[in-house]
């Protein structure tokens, strides 16, 4: 979704001009005014795209590539740590896997900070989840009580199990309709994973075609197409008293959610009992009462609630239907792999009963299938970004505080020095010569250290593409999978 978002915020040569144009005497009364929550021109010896007073170095920032492609592009001159100016904020860019793990891990608490931007302000109510939240005392409460909250669907639960068992059910049933003919199979796994999390975070479950999924499904979707399009009202926050289509959407897009969600939480609270949460809103109540007590600066609000349902849909639906889809784009076009896949669940499975969660141990072609699809199409081509909270370094060099970074984890996860011919699709690489599965060091599919990226992708990899996965056909064209696109092959029509 960030990465979608960054995208909107290169632009094209005319723009630049007439931009300058037209604000160029407020946005210099505005930084002046601002100075003082930015930080200043750093000393930095980090190599450095030109700037520009006001627009610093978006000039130099091609819209003809996404943001994951030109930042391994700038890599290749810059170097593979390098800074630029995103109008007036200074941002450091990292594009290798041992610095990405000084930021994330080495360093993570310096670097744990989320900067506040209009766009991701308006989907949290000012950073009241956890993605997009500072880094704070309360975030660690909070982010406590969400783990704790999502142990009821751990992969031991057999609870999870039932939930994505039946909606993989009728997925199923819905993919083989076809009648053989090609189409596009992202609403129908986009729609059944929503309907998963429903289940999972307010007890929800719906037929095709209900009303309530399909509000859900237009909020969700009209959340993720517009947060991309704010703009350069997240670089320049005053921009957001001109008009702006985009934004006005995503306002009311948020509006239909949190309606929706307000009414459950109500519900919930109306229905509460002593008993074992039925699911992840009683599970946060239930957590809420019980830190209650604690100061009113670390107490767990309504609001905390409410945006930790809503992160829910963005992190479960959103980054899960993507990777399915683009395993399965990969399978049509590798089906000397799918019938692999198929001969290990038809060997260790069987076709007697679906796949569990306790069959994982035994599939390990399969989890190799699943890493290699987060590796060669990462859930988050660039990570959220991170903030100096304090004066910090980054591979020798001086980084003061306010400072943004961003990791490129496409750049990462496609460095031919760590990964061999890596715009090739290769469960392979991890497995090691004894055939075992090895994690190699440069995977970081999620990020790593305080701010991890886990959502519900992690919590049932196996059992929610398995049965999926046999219903490829054996057959596709034989082309290269289109590099610029991050959210889901299948609008493309070569891919099928």
């Amino acid at each position: 979704m960030f990465t979608c978002l960054l995208s909107s915020l290169l632009p094209s040569p005319p723009f630049v001009l007439f931009f300058l144009l037209l604000v160029v005497a407020v946005l210099y009364l505005t930084t002046r005014c601002s100075s003082s929550s930015s930080p200043p021109p750093p000393r930095c010896s980090l190599p450095s795209l030109p700037r520009l007073p006001v627009l610093g170095s978006l000039p130099w920032l091609s819209r003809r590539l996404p943001p994951h492609l030109l930042f391994s592009q700038l890599a290749h001159r810059y170097g593979s740590v390098f800074s630029l100016y995103l109008g007036p904020h200074f941002t450091v860019v990292i594009n290798d896997h041992q610095h990405a793990k000084e930021v994330l891990l080495q360093r993570g608490r310096d670097f744990a900070g989320r900067p506040s931007m209009v766009t991701t302000d308006l989907l949290t109510r000012g950073g009241q989840d956890i993605a997009f939240s500072d880094y704070s005392p309360l975030w660690k409460l909070h982010r406590r009580l969400v783990h704790n909250s999502f142990t009821l669907f751990g992969e031991g639960s057999g609870r999870l199990q039932d939930i994505v068992l039946s909606s993989v059910d009728s997925l199923c049933a819905e993919l083989l309709s076809g009648g053989g003919r090609g189409f596009d199979p992202s609403p129908a796994i986009t729609r059944a994973i929503t309907n998963v999390v429903c289940t999972l975070v307010f007890s929800a479950t719906y037929r095709h075609g209900d009303a309530e999924l399909q509000e859900v499904l237009r909020y969700n979707d009209g959340i993720v197409q517009t947060i991309a399009r704010g703009g350069l009202v997240d670089i320049y926050p005053w921009m957001k008293v001109f008009p702006n289509k985009s934004l006005s959407k995503l306002k009311d897009c948020i509006s239909v959610r949190d309606r929706l969600l307000t009414r459950k939480l109500d519900e919930h609270k109306a229905t509460l009992s002593d008993g074992d949460p039925r699911d992840l809103l009683d599970a946060l109540l239930k957590g809420q009462t019980s830190r209650s007590s604690g100061s009113e600066d670390e107490h767990i609000t309504d609001d905390h609630v409410l945006m930790t349902a809503a992160e829910a849909f963005g992190a479960g639906v959103e980054t899960t239907s993507t990777t399915l889809l683009w395993i399965l784009a990969y399978l049509l076009h590798h089906p000397e792999v799918q019938r692999r896949v198929q001969k290990e669940l038809d060997e260790n499975v069987g076709a007697e009963r679906a796949v569990n969660v306790t069959d994982r141990g035994r599939l390990p072609y399969l989890d190799c299938v699943i890493n290699e699809g987060m590796r060669i199409r990462p859930v988050s081509p660039v990570l959220i970004p991170h903030t100096a909270m304090t004066h910090s370094s980054i591979g020798g060099h001086s980084v003061p505080c306010g400072t943004r970074v961003l990791v490129n984890m496409w750049s990462i996860h496609h460095d031919p020095q760590h990964w061999d011919k890596p715009d090739l699709f290769n469960p392979d690489r991890f497995l090691d010569d004894q055939g075992r599965r090895v994690t190699p060091t440069c995977f970081l599919p999620f990020g790593a250290g305080p701010r991890y990226e886990s959502n519900l992708a992690t919590k049932h990899p196996a059992v929610n593409r398995s049965e999926i996965i046999g219903l490829c056909p054996n057959t596709a064209p034989s082309i290269v999978l289109p590099l610029s696109r991050t959210n889901g092959p299948f609008r493309d029509k070569s891919v099928l």
